[in-house]
C-alpha cells in the first residue's frame, strides 16, 4: 500500500471510531426501556381496575394521567442521575 492509501485508512478509521461514540449508550437504552415497560405495566394496572369495577370511567382516566406523568418524571430524573455520574461537571479534589 502506498503511503497516502495508508493515511486514507487511518483518517476513516478514526473518523468511524468518532461515529460510533455518538451512538446512545446501552444503559440508557435499557434503562429507557424499562421505564416504558414500568408504564405499560402500570396502564394495564389502571385497565384492569377498570374492568372489574374499581375504578370509576372517571377515575381511571386521571389514574392514566398521574401514572404517565410519573412514569416520564421518573424517568427523567433516572437520566439526569444517571448522565450526571457518567461526566460529572464538579470531579472532586483529594488533598495528599
Amino acid at each position: 500500500k502506498t503511503k497516502k492509501q495508508s493515511a486514507t485508512l487511518v483518517a476513516l478509521k478514526q473518523h468511524t471510531s468518532k461515529l460510533n461514540t455518538m451512538s446512545i449508550p446501552a444503559p440508557i437504552a435499557t434503562g429507557s426501556f424499562l421505564y416504558l415497560i414500568l408504564g405499560a405495566a402500570l396502564l394495564g394496572l389502571v385497565f384492569a381496575s377498570r374492568l372489574t369495577g374499581r375504578l370509576s370511567k372517571d377515575n381511571a382516566e386521571i389514574a392514566n394521567v398521574v401514572v404517565i406523568i410519573s412514569t416520564i418524571a421518573t424517568w427523567l430524573f433516572w437520566l439526569c442521575a444517571w448522565m450526571h455520574q457518567w461526566h460529572p461537571l464538579i470531579k472532586p479534589i483529594y488533598e495528599e
